[in-house]
């Protein structure tokens, strides 16, 4: 039976810890514990039947003590705001890890997008930020991609917000866009890439020779598919099980990314790939294999399979995948695992280059972009590894109390408490 948790009651429990373990005081735990601003909006959207409907939307802004607020926008038929507000609590913990000078939001819409037309998700998206434009800006909050949202959907919100706000290009607003919108290279297989680069280190860290060591990888979207191939380009993986909504694969002896990758984009799913046996995806986490990516949706790993898993390395792709309970499992079972906040954070990292960018009208290389993500990415990695060490806790915890930590000094620094 599938367990239903509440994400943010999830999140406060990953914060209440922390803060616990650094002795936050009363008023910083109940401040910090918090989103600071909140709103709930009302769309009507004009459909291609010539009828209205109506959706709601979210967006909530977790923290700005440290800088303008980050986060995603997403369009999803089980959207909720206490889903939304967990991600802005993790996109606040996640920007302090990586130590860029940025706060945490999140949005989303009620909708099924595979459902809409072009048209309508254009309609969808401009009236978003009609609702919305008043608390966004380049100072302020600034969105970007997420799940099922895409580069067009930010190009249109960019438009949108530019007509609404006076005119004039104000590229900076959101990340994520096309390139010729000011976008930047290297921002498409950044989270992947991130969390390839801390994967390097803690296989480094541990001992694991990653040359043929197998993977297997829940969740085959964007940050699934950059996973598979930059494990083999990177550093020289086995790719022998992946999985998304309509199941999973496994061949034992490997499978080619970019075959995976094309049978996927042509057929919708990874099911039916040649050389390969059916699996679940429930089967597919509790592998045997060197390397875990968990790289879907929400509680994918909870105390009722976590006595099961048997990676000997897991790296969390998706936001919120691992419970507090599964947590203290898998760590006593000695399996190293590389929390969100720190693994997937190659993404929020790009797109503050992609801020960075827009401000000074300069645009980096792609190579550039990448060493500048690989030196972000790997000192926070060390940073949150040796806490992890001497505070003698999972690496989540130790994550948390670095980013808890960054955020309540600013808050002090500020007089807010």
């Amino acid at each position: 039976m599938a367990v239903t948790v509440n994400l943010f009651a999830m999140a406060q429990r990953q914060f209440d810890a922390a803060a616990e373990r650094l002795g936050l005081d009363e008023t910083m735990h109940e401040l910090l514990r918090w989103p600071l601003r909140e709103m709930q909006v009302t769309l009507p959207v004009r459909m291609d039947d010539g009828g209205t409907r109506i959706f709601r939307a979210f967006r909530v802004q977790y923290n700005d003590a440290r800088g303008p607020c980050k986060g995603g926008i997403r369009f999803h038929p089980q959207e909720n705001l206490d889903t939304i507000r967990a991600l802005a609590a993790w996109m606040t913990w996640k920007t302090a890890v990586v130590d860029i000078p940025l706060g945490g939001a999140k949005g989303g819409v009620i909708c099924n997008p595979k459902q809409m037309s072009e048209r309508e998700l254009e309609r969808l998206s401009r009236a978003y930020v009609r609702r919305i434009g008043r608390v966004l800006g380049e100072d302020v909050d600034v969105p970007a991609p997420d799940v099922y949202t895409t580069a067009q959907i930010m190009a249109w919100m960019l438009d949108e917000y530019e007509v609404t706000h006076g005119g004039g290009h104000r590229p900076g607003m959101i990340t994520g866009k096309p390139i010729p919108l000011g976008g930047s290279l290297g921002r498409t297989d950044a989270t992947a890439r991130g969390g390839c680069i801390v994967l390097r280190e803690a296989a480094t860290a541990l001992g694991l020779d990653t040359q043929g060591a197998s993977v297997a990888i829940q969740g085959f979207g964007n940050a699934g598919q950059y996973a598979a191939l930059l494990a083999q380009e990177l550093l020289g993986c086995k790719v022998i099980a992946v999985s998304d909504t309509s199941g999973g694969i496994v061949n034992e002896g490997g499978m080619a990314p970019e075959l995976l990758i094309k049978h996927k984009l042509e057929t919708g799913a990874v099911s039916g790939f040649p050389d390969a046996e059916p699996i679940s995806n429930a089967n597919l986490l509790e592998l045997p294999v060197d390397i875990l990516f968990v790289a879907a949706l929400e509680n994918a790993i909870t105390e009722q399979n976590a006595p099961r898993i048997r990676a000997r390395l897991s790296c969390e792709l998706a936001n919120g995948p691992q419970t507090p309970e599964a947590d203290q499992i898998v760590h006593e079972k000695g399996i190293f695992f590389i929390p969100d906040c720190l693994a997937n954070a190659g993404g929020v990292t790009a797109s503050y280059f992609e801020m960075v960018q827009n401000q000074s009208s300069y645009y980096w290389t792609a190579e550039r972009a990448n060493e500048e993500l690989d030196r972000k990415m790997t000192t926070a990695f060390h940073q949150v590894y040796e806490c992890a060490r001497a505070e003698k806790v999972h690496m989540r915890l130790a994550a948390h109390m670095i980013a808890v930590r960054r955020v309540a000094e600013a808050v002090r620094l500020r007089g807010w408490v």
